[in-house]
C-alpha cells in the first residue's frame, strides 16, 4: 500500500490544499492529512476545530484520514509507516524551501520519498495566510475554502498571541 503524509498547520485549510490531496488520490492509496504543531506559528483556529473541518471535507472519501502531531515529519512518517511525504508547490521560492526539507528528510530517512505536486494554476495565490487575513477583518472567504468548509465573517474572534 502506497501511504502518503499530507503535513501542515492547515491553518485554515483551503481550496488550494484540498486540491493537492485529491489530485494525490491518483498517485497513493491512502493519503494522512497530518497537522502538525509548529512553535514559530501559533494558530490562529484551535487544532480540533481544524481538524473537523477536514473530516468534514472529505467525510466521503474513506482514502483520506485526518490526524494530528508533535514531532519531526519524518519521525510521523515513520511512525504511521507511510512511504512518502506530499507536498503542493505554488512558487519557486516554495521549492527551494521544499528542496532543502526533502532532502534532510532523505538524509534521516532513506527509505521515505517527498513528492511534489504544482498549484493549479487557478489556486496559486491562494495561502492560509491570506485567508486568516480575510477572516481577520470580518470579510468573506469563502471563495477560497473548500465548499463543506463554512467560516463566515464574524464566526471568530481570537485574541492573537503575539507575532
Amino acid at each position: 500500500m502506497k501511504r502518503a503524509v499530507f503535513p501542515g498547520s492547515f491553518d485554515p485549510f483551503t481550496i488550494g490544499h484540498e486540491s493537492i490531496v485529491l489530485r494525490g488520490l491518483d498517485l497513493f492509496d491512502e493519503i494522512i492529512i497530518a497537522i502538525g504543531y509548529n512553535s514559530n506559528k501559533p494558530g490562529f483556529f484551535p487544532i480540533e476545530q481544524r481538524i473537523q473541518w477536514i473530516k468534514d471535507v472529505f467525510k466521503d472519501y474513506p482514502r483520506i484520514q485526518v490526524d494530528a502531531y508533535q514531532m519531526l515529519t519524518i519521525d510521523y512518517c515513520r511512525k504511521v509507516e507511510a512511504q512518502f511525504i506530499l507536498r503542493g508547490l505554488r512558487t519557486s521560492a516554495d521549492f527551494e524551501y521544499e528542496r532543502a526539507i526533502a532532502q534532510v528528510n532523505k538524509t534521516l530517512a532513506p527509505q521515505i520519498e517527498s513528492a511534489f505536486l504544482l498549484t493549479l494554476p487557478e489556486h496559486s495565490m491562494v495561502t492560509s495566510s491570506i485567508v486568516r487575513d480575510i477572516i481577520r477583518h470580518g470579510s468573506d472567504a469563502s471563495q477560497l475554502l473548500p465548499n463543506r468548509m463554512k467560516i463566515k465573517p464574524g464566526d471568530y474572534s481570537f485574541k492573537e498571541s503575539s507575532r
